[in-house]
Parts: structure tokens; sequence; C-alpha cells
């Protein structure tokens, strides 16, 4: 039996294959690995189906790309109750912005990369997040303001600290600050003798902390502005 003839044996009845079950594989390979490792091929073959099984369902990898932010935006989860303020809850939403983006690392190329009009996610990154803005008091203009602001904010911080694995709070993450700022205090003095002194911090560039100390400074900002 060859090759092809062992894989076609192995895949089941393509009839049993859902959408969901495509996008929970898609959006596996996009957290794990990135949206250029996905290709209908690999997708195919990660869950054991035919290529043509998964046309059934989305046209092209554009389709896939388009239900994964539906899925991923659509499900983004914010505490039950809203904040007793608008600079309160801005916080919260960041939070949950933020933790959104370490779940699911492939959202950060999706939501810079291309727009999304499903309602689904519409639903979840836009309207839960203005309804709750608006709860707190915030006019049209300050709301949409202000999600601009955490957005920005937040994907930005985000697709700066991915490709930059030392942010996180577990111990290889420390071991990695630890190498890295071996490696700023080792530059040549006479070329870098800011990078040198300041390797301590620089070293925490970009971890978590940083990131919440980055928004309670834009969090003064937004209550002085809207006093």
């Amino acid at each position: 039996m060859t090759t092809a003839e062992s894989a076609a044996k192995g895949r089941r009845s393509d009839k049993s294959l859902t959408a969901e079950d495509i996008l929970a594989a898609a959006i596996e390979i996009g957290d794990r690995e990135s949206l250029d490792a996905l290709t209908m091929r690999r997708l195919a073959g990660e869950l054991g189906f035919s290529t043509m099984a998964l046309y059934r369902h989305f046209k092209n990898k554009e389709g896939i790309l388009d239900g994964m932010a539906d899925q991923v935006l659509g499900n983004l989860r914010l505490p039950e109750e809203v904040g007793p303020d608008p600079v309160s809850e801005a916080r919260r939403v960041a939070v949950a912005m933020l933790d959104m983006m370490h779940e699911h690392p492939c959202v950060v190329r999706l939501l810079s990369t291309r727009t999304t009009t499903s309602h689904g996610s519409l639903r979840g990154s836009f309207e839960q997040i203005l309804t709750r803005l608006r709860m707190t008091g915030l006019s049209p203009a300050e709301a949409v303001r202000v999600y601009g602001l955490l957005m920005t904010y937040t994907l930005g911080f985000s697709a700066y600290q991915m490709p930059r694995p030392w942010g996180g709070d577990d111990a290889a993450a420390h071991e990695l600050r630890r190498q890295r700022k071996h490696f700023y205090s080792a530059l040549p003095a006479d070329e870098f003798p800011q990078m040198i002194e300041l390797s301590p911090e620089l070293s925490w560039l970009p971890t978590n902390r940083q990131f919440h100390e980055g928004l309670e400074i834009l969090l003064k900002g937004l209550k002085a502005d809207l006093a």
C-alpha cells in the first residue's frame, strides 16, 4: 500500500467534519506556530481529512481567518460587573484584551492585518465593550475614543511582546530576562553606555509589569481628560 493510500485509508468521512472542528484546529496552529504556517493542506492533515472536506465549509484560507477572528473576538471574556467609573472599567477592558491576546496570540496578527465584519467578532470586540463604557457615563464620542485608546495600546504592546518571550512570569521567562540583562551588559561600552547602565531596567522590556505600569499612566491621563 502506498503512502497516499495509507493516508486516505486513515481519513475519516468528510461528512463528519464540522466548521467548528476546522476553526479549533486553525486557532491551535495559529497560536502554536503562526498564521503563515496555516495552509489548507496543513489544516486538513492535522484534522485527518481530505483538503476538499475543508472547502465544504470555507471557500479559502481567507474565510478560515475570518472565522478564527469571529471565534476568538466573539468570546472575549469580560468581568460580569461593570466598573463603577470609566477609568475602572477601562482598566478591566484592557486587562481582558491582554488576557485574550496571551491566550490566543494568533488574534494579534489577525487584528493587525485585517478588518472583521462578522456579527460575532463585532459583538465581542466592539458592541459589548462600547456598551459597558457607555454604562459608566461616557458620551458616545468619549466611549469610542476610550475604546480606540485601549485597543491600540493593548494590541501594540502585545505585538511587541510576542517575539520577546522574556515578558512572562514563569521560570523560563525569568531565565530569559537574566540572559537579556547579560547581553545588554556585554555590549561595547563606547557605543552603548546608556544600554549598559540601564540593562537591569531594559531586561524588563516588555514584561506584563510594564503593560500594567503603562496602562496606569494612560488611565491617569484619561481621568484628567474626563474631569
